[in-house]
């Protein structure tokens, strides 16, 4: 039984909900239990997607600095991949993936929010990467991912500076997608992902997947990785019941086969 990760399936909706209040510090043990619940959500063939939620009050203030404050070099080298994996692993669950956003995310919890595919956030929300305050860099993909997501220039003023984002700017720079009013965080995000749980399971993987893979890639490898995935969706039954439905006027009725 996880401490303070669970995930819970509701409709479809496979929410990873952090309890480990008062702010969601990201220690060890949350980190290995949202690598858990990642590859529950993963396998079970009744979540079609994922919300990442920290509550009403918290999506994630960071990593624990006390557990952190006393690791030497040594420590933190054997320590420093299986971090980064972990929240990997939420990147790589081959379904829709949506951060609800609550208050702050901050350090870790900008890195989580980060492998997420979209971010739903409250009008109050902060975000940031202030680990420099700290004297060191993000370790868990926040210069990889949020250079991606926004643009190198974005990325070194916010890590470099330490600085706080404010829901109205994380949003006009694209580090977010949705700001809501802080009491529809939580529904907002299940409303972004609902379109997804009777889409064709088997093609939303493929697209996650191009589009995440092809980002490492060079344009013409990328266009080689994006045809392989094409042409592999012609051996699913959503394929040809999608296109049998369009030749005959109807609405497909996709299994996830």
């Amino acid at each position: 039984m996880a401490e303070f990760v669970r995930l819970e399936i509701e409709d479809g909706i496979g929410t990873i909900r952090l309890e480990r209040p008062p702010m969601n510090a990201l220690n060890t043990t949350v980190q290995e239990e949202l690598r858990s619940a990642a590859m529950a959500a993963t396998a079970e063939g009744e979540v079609r997607a994922v919300i990442v939620y920290g509550g009403e009050r918290v999506f994630a203030a960071g990593a624990d600095i006390k557990e952190m404050a006393e690791m030497s070099y040594v420590d933190m080298a054997a320590r420093a991949g299986a971090l980064s994996s972990a929240f990997d692993a939420i990147a790589r669950i081959p379904k829709p993936v949506v951060a609800a956003i609550n208050g702050y995310a901050l350090g870790g919890g900008c890195e989580l929010a980060l492998a997420c595919d979209w971010r739903v956030v409250a009008e109050d929300a902060k975000l940031g990467q202030p680990e420099i305050t700290l004297g060191v860099i993000p370790g868990a993909g926040g210069t990889q991912r949020l250079a991606r997501l926004v643009g190198p220039a974005r990325a070194k003023d916010i890590v470099m500076s330490g600085r706080f984002v404010d829901a109205a700017e994380a949003l006009s720079i694209g580090l977010v997608d949705r700001v809501v009013p802080a009491a529809e965080v939580y529904q907002a995000a299940r409303e972004l992902v609902r379109p997804y749980l009777t889409g064709p399971a088997q093609a939303l993987r493929a697209a996650k997947l191009a589009i995440d893979g092809g980002l490492d890639m060079d344009l013409r490898s990328g266009l080689a990785w994006e045809s392989q995935l094409f042409a592999a969706l012609f051996a699913t039954d959503d394929r040809r019941e999608g296109m049998t439905a369009f030749v005959e006027k109807r609405k497909p009725n996709f299994t996830g086969a």
